[in-house]
């Protein structure tokens, strides 16, 4: 991964808190929901039991229902309760990685061999390794891979032969390749230099 600068947020009485986010959102998705029944608070007070005064304080981001009140409410709007927390912003995880800054992977780097590592998320979606690979030398005798997963590979530049089990490709760029990762691969001959090709590597699976 790409080393990130810190930044230091100052938290002031202004900033609001992830539990007012969550009051804020629900009160205005409860206000939207029932503005197009056209109901007003009393009506829907009625409709499912809850006070008028506990659904104006909900309206107005002051007070954070019960589960089993907003169940109720959903029920009576017949919405699900997703509907709730529409517009409520979620933690994605995203990495950018400005050009020529992947993480080199030191251990697989040699000289006039660069290994790159542009992106790994975390917890379940890490599924896949994309790289950037760029060989500026010769060698009499390149490594053989083998892993799990799939391996797909896209030339930047360059031209290269390169080898998947028993068979050979002649890759120039614009070219692609698919393959099983389990079957020995990797570059036999460069041609033409530099070349640079990204590889991605795809488990299918949950990374522990």
């Amino acid at each position: 991964m790409t080393k990130m600068r810190e930044h230091t947020i100052e938290i002031s009485e202004e900033t609001p808190s992830f539990a007012q986010e969550v009051e804020k959102v629900l009160g205005t998705q409860l206000r939207e929901l029932r503005t197009r029944r056209s109901w007003s608070l009393a009506e829907l007070a009625e409709i499912t039991g809850i006070s008028k005064g506990m659904l104006s304080k909900i309206e107005n981001g002051q007070t954070t229902p019960s589960l089993s009140t907003l169940v109720r409410l959903a029920e009576a709007l017949d919405a699900p309760l997703t509907a709730f927390f529409r517009g409520l912003k979620e933690e994605v995880d995203v990495l950018f990685v400005k050009a020529g800054r992947g993480f080199e992977l030191s251990p697989r780097s040699a000289a006039g061999h660069l290994y790159q590592l542009l992106g790994a998320t975390r917890g379940p979606n890490q599924i896949m390794e994309p790289m950037l690979v760029t060989l500026l030398e010769r060698t009499e005798v390149f490594p053989l891979y083998q892993h799990a997963g799939t391996e797909f590979i896209f030339m930047v530049s360059g031209e290269m032969q390169y080898g998947v089990g028993g068979s050979t490709y002649i890759l120039e760029a614009g070219d692609s390749l698919q393959f099983d990762g389990e079957a020995p691969h990797g570059p036999q001959m460069l041609i033409t230099m530099p070349v640079q090709f990204i590889s991605v590597k795809a488990y299918g699976h949950v990374t522990r």
